[in-house]
């Protein structure tokens, strides 16, 4: 299936953009993403206190559309003292016909428009700032929010032998992570604020009409830790599962690790995957990796994993880096097996080989080494998965295509 929305990141991009978008490949796990997630949760470099993890400014513009359920949008009608079925409309405006402007809503009288607008309503959609697509049908997006700010999504096609086509979208939680990571490119473009409930929908609506496709599976593994976002990433997985109609085991929710946060997660028996970016099979080399690990013990994450499959009945997916000659060896693939086997059954790994970034140290593992770590898990029962490598050619690494763009706020003269 060919978008014909395609000649859109024409327009929105300076750099040649392939229009290859069909793309035929093996079929991935709902969880697994492109190099732009492997290291988007990993690697964090500061202490997080358990009381408090992390500061949360206000989740929900409370003059924005987006992200409303259509209930609320009725209510909105009435007490503009419209007729109750114009919500009803407003919510087929926002999330099937995705228009961006209240002044669009042609369906609705122009009285009540006005009134929106004059009270301060807006949609709560934000224009593409740039767009680079790869040659095997990967886009990710640069989506500029109204503080000037960039944010990157990604759209990763896939069409199975079969001829399905599963569209993922690839969402960030937060503008820049405060985390750091040693070999993530979304730490060095610093951390500026978390995302907002609509902020993060309209990734998704920004995604299905760059492709003309419904989107089928959302991974909350873009840039930031989800967990230090909460609220707001609860609030967007309701609406695009009740609004935009994306099944709940369709999503996955990505973490490093946050204390108490796994637990909170817990405590709302969501039917999506929780993914944990594990990256080392024992604690010493977890703290080398994942410096926040100093503050929340693999024993103590493995415990809240163990504790969420129990209380939600979802088989916790865990994410594993490969970095060449640092956590890649078959000895460390032995000792995961048995972390694992410790722990719990049914665990299942997701093997990601390192997406080299400018700056850093790391390397990539050859291939012969990545087939022997994941056939050293299979041989003791782990079910494993390697992830397909997608849109290298297309700054996929998290946080790669925003840094060669912004560090800091745009400024607005720089306005196109």
């Amino acid at each position: 299936m060919v978008p014909a929305s395609m000649a859109l990141l024409h327009h929105v991009s300076t750099a040649p953009i392939a229009r290859a978008i069909r793309v035929r490949a093996m079929a991935v796990s709902s969880a697994a993403c492109l190099p732009l997630v492997e290291a988007t949760a990993a690697l964090p470099s500061v202490t997080l206190r358990e009381s408090n993890p992390a500061p949360s400014p206000p989740h929900v513009d409370p003059h924005v559309l987006i992200g409303m359920s259509e209930s609320e949008l009725q209510q909105l009608a009435v007490d503009f003292g419209q007729q109750k079925y114009r919500g009803k409309q407003l919510h087929i405006l926002l999330y099937k016909t995705k228009v961006k402007e209240i002044q669009g809503f042609s369906h609705l009288p122009q009285a009540f428009r006005s009134d929106l607008r004059d009270a301060g309503w807006k949609v709560g959609r934000s224009p593409v700032h740039r767009a680079v697509a790869s040659a095997d049908g990967t886009v990710k997006i640069l989506i500029k929010l109204e503080d000037n700010r960039l944010v990157e999504t990604v759209g990763i096609p896939v069409e199975d032998e079969k001829g399905s086509y599963r569209l993922t979208a690839c969402v960030s939680s937060q503008v820049g992570c405060p985390l750091r990571c040693s070999f993530c490119a979304t730490g060095k473009g610093g951390f500026s604020r978390n995302l907002k409930r609509h902020e993060i929908i309209e990734q998704v609506l920004a995604i299905e009409e760059l492709f003309n496709h419904r989107v089928t599976n959302v991974v909350f593994m873009g840039m930031g830790e989800p967990m230090l976002n909460l609220k707001s990433v609860l609030d967007a997985h309701r609406c695009l599962n009740k609004d935009i109609q994306i099944g709940q085991r369709m999503m996955t929710i990505s973490t490093v690790g946050v204390p108490n946060t796994i637990k909170m997660l817990a405590s709302h028996k969501l039917q999506s995957t929780l993914a944990v970016s594990l990256h080392a099979p024992n604690q010493k080399l977890r703290e080398t990796i994942v410096p926040s690990a100093k503050s929340y013990p693999l024993d103590a994450l493995m415990k809240d994993c163990k504790e969420y499959f129990l209380e939600t009945g979802r088989r916790v997916s865990f994410e594993y880096t490969l970095l060449a000659g640092v956590n890649d060896g078959l000895e460390h693939a032995v000792e995961l097996a048995e972390l694992l086997h410790i722990w719990g059954r049914g665990y299942h790994v997701n093997l990601i080989p390192f997406n080299p970034i400018e700056g850093s140290d790391y390397r990539r593992p050859y291939k012969k080494q990545v087939l022997q770590f994941a056939g050293a898990l299979e041989s003791r029962k782990i079910t494993v998965s390697v992830r397909q490598t997608r849109g290298l050619d297309a700054s996929a690494a998290c946080g790669q295509l925003r840094n060669d763009f912004q560090k800091s706020p745009l400024l607005a003269v720089a306005d196109e």
